[in-house]
Formats: C-alpha cells, structure tokens, sequence
C-alpha cells in the first residue's frame, strides 16, 4: 500500500498494551500515565483481524510493541495467532527484557522472528536510574534467554544527553560478546518537531517511512510525531487501514496528546 507521498507502507507497529513494569526517563513521566481501562484495549482476536487485513494490503512486517508487550498477559498466543496468517512473513517484538527470559523459548517456538532490547547502559545503578526502578540483570537474563532460544536480538541503544563514549563502547562489546546486533537511537521528545538527519539510526528519516501504528485502544496512528488517528471501523478495517495512510503526512511534526510508552515509539 502506498501513501499520497509514494512512499510504500509495509511495517505495521502493534501496541498491545500501555502498561510497562518500568518508567523510563524517556518513554514516560515519573508518575506514569492514565491508562486504558481493560474493555477499551483490543481484544487478542481483534488485533490478529486488523493485522490480516493490513497483510493483505502489504503490511508483511508486524512489530509487537506496548508499554511493555509482555506485561499483557498470554503475549506468545498472540505470536502465534499472527504467525499462522498467511500474508505476514515477520512477527517481531520490542521490549524492555525484563519479563523476557521465562517467555523467550515459548516465543521463539510460537515464531516470533527477532526481538529488540532496550539497554542504554550496563551500569546497574544507572540503569535503575533511567528506568526508575529497574533491575539490569533481569535485562540482560532476558538478553541470554532469548539467545539461547535463538532468537535474533537487537540493542536499542537511546543517546541521552550525559551518555559517554565510554559507555557506548562497553555495550558495543557486549553486543559482540554475545552475538547481538544494536542501533544508536537519538533520544527525541514527541513535544519538539521531528528532525531528521544526524548520527543515529534512528528515528528514522520521514522521506523512507514504511510504517503505520495501530494503538491498543484500537485507533491507527499514521505517524508518531502527530496527533493524526484514525479508529479503525471492524465493519471495513480495509478502508480504515486506506483512511491512515492517505492521512500520513510528508514529515512528522508534534504530538501533544500522548507518549512515547502509549504509542509504542
């Protein structure tokens, strides 16, 4: 499917939930945010139809994102149940890795592709501060747990404004050590304009979008830095899914009425 600007849209982003364990200084404020009640959040089965529509439509790609994706419980059901369509030929997932290393193997089995792991540090004590709580360990047990399964991993490594070369270096050979793969993500708030450019590799540059982003209150968000959202109608998803992309804009500018965590980054 392509958008008004040419731009050809294949990569569809899940957020299955905007719960998290933990509070990352860049994903959310301190005190959290006001979540979802429980019956506005799609249904397992409602999420697998619109993501068999958008696969027909050429969304072969599906990322798995939350809050935290394995805060919802029963996740690798839903691996499965997207899997086993026809038309999507990967099942990814980004996550903390808290809660990975009990999931990994079930996930890989149920064909999950790849996972991608937040880790800005391995400083224990600043990683308990950059996500207010969290525990390192159980990062990097999930990091070895997935490995082990054999899944692919990624290291999402955000730049904050007092990271180090230091600091970049020991996670480039950790990232060697265990055989993962990472990216350099630039730290960016929804609230300035998208700019893009620079060093990272990512966000992305708004001229090779490739994404939409269904939300887990059941709304299409066209493009992260934007309010733009469409709620996808189950009596035509098709023309919902047709609606976001004709509503993707030329480049992101802000969004002001969510975060980072609510939308899946």
């Amino acid at each position: 499917m392509f958008d008004s600007f040419g731009r050809d849209l294949k990569y569809l982003r899940v957020s299955v939930t905007d719960r998290c364990n933990l509070r990352c200084v860049y994903c959310m404020p301190a005190e959290g945010v006001k979540l979802l009640r429980h019956e506005d959040i799609l249904s397992f089965e409602q999420i697998a139809e619109v993501v068999r529509v958008a696969s027909r439509l050429g969304f072969a790609k599906v990322r798995l994102t939350g809050g935290e994706p394995l805060a919802r419980k029963g996740l690798p059901e839903l691996v499965s149940m997207l899997h086993a369509l026809p038309d999507v030929k990967i099942v990814a997932m980004t996550t903390n890795g808290t809660l990975l290393a009990p999931l990994a193997a079930d996930l890989k089995g149920r064909g999950l592709a790849s996972v991608n792991v937040s880790l800005d540090t391995l400083d224990a004590a600043r990683y308990a501060m950059l996500t207010r709580g969290g525990k390192l360990e159980d990062a990097l047990s999930g990091i070895d747990a997935a490995l082990a399964a054999g899944l692919p991993v990624k290291l999402n490594v955000v730049a904050m404004e007092d990271s180090t070369e230091e600091e970049f270096a020991a996670l480039r050979a950790y990232a060697r050590r265990v055989g993962a793969d990472f990216q350099f993500i630039a730290r960016y708030s929804l609230r300035d304009e998208k700019m893009d450019g620079g060093e990272y590799d990512r966000p992305p540059a708004c001229g090779n979008c490739d994404r939409l982003r269904l939300l887990a209150n059941g709304r299409l968000r066209p493009c992260l830095h934007g309010n733009i959202e469409v709620p996808v109608d189950f009596s035509d998803i098709e023309g919902s899914i047709a609606k976001a992309a004709r509503l993707k804009p030329a480049r992101g500018h802000t969004c002001d009425d969510l975060e980072v965590g609510q939308i899946g980054g």
